[in-house]
């Protein structure tokens, strides 16, 4: 996916996609195209792997999903180990053929990008999820959404980073465009 840069005056539900839009680029870069070895391969002492982050950011998409539609949750958290197991996307990542790991996360991406432009048509960055809420049974708005939802990102691309590194030294901040 080739990313157009906004213009320095965009407006804020633009600059916000197009951050969550580049992290997402960063990250398909950096855990794409690899076997199953190169994406069960971890960098002792962790034992995170890019397979474990394929099938977790798809769970992370998913779950935003859900906070964007208020619909019944798709994969992978329509299994029901998903709810109950908090290691369970990472542990069973590693018995997961590559074709399907890849297949979830774009999958999950689609349908998460798909709600997010239909909430924000319907309403814009200042309309309440429709799923999660604090303590105080508050809902967070669209816009603390997606920043929650690029954080996530920014926060495993530095991961992924590391690990392609380690893997076949694949370096980098942005991929080539094409």
């Amino acid at each position: 996916m080739m990313l157009h840069e906004p213009s320095a005056t965009a407006g804020e539900a633009e600059m916000l996609l197009f951050a969550l839009e580049r992290s997402r680029a960063q990250f398909a870069w950096k855990a794409g195209g690899l076997d199953a070895a190169g994406l069960r391969r971890a960098q002792p002492p962790s034992t995170l792997t890019l397979a474990g982050l394929l099938k977790h950011l798809a769970l992370v998409e998913e779950a935003y999903t859900i906070d964007f539609t208020g619909k019944a949750p798709g994969p992978p958290l329509d299994v029901p180990e998903a709810a109950t197991d908090p290691e369970w996307v990472w542990r069973t990542a590693a018995d997961d053929p590559p074709e399907y790991l890849y297949e979830l996360w774009h999958g999950a991406v689609a349908r998460s990008r798909a709600a997010l432009a239909a909430a924000l048509a319907d309403g814009g960055l200042d309309q309440p999820g429709k799923y999660r809420t604090d303590e105080h049974g508050v809902a967070p708005n669209l816009r603390r959404l997606v920043v929650d939802l690029h954080d996530e990102y920014a926060r495993h691309v530095g991961h992924a980073d590391l690990l392609r590194e380690a893997i076949d030294g694949l370096v980098g901040e942005d991929p080539p465009l094409s």
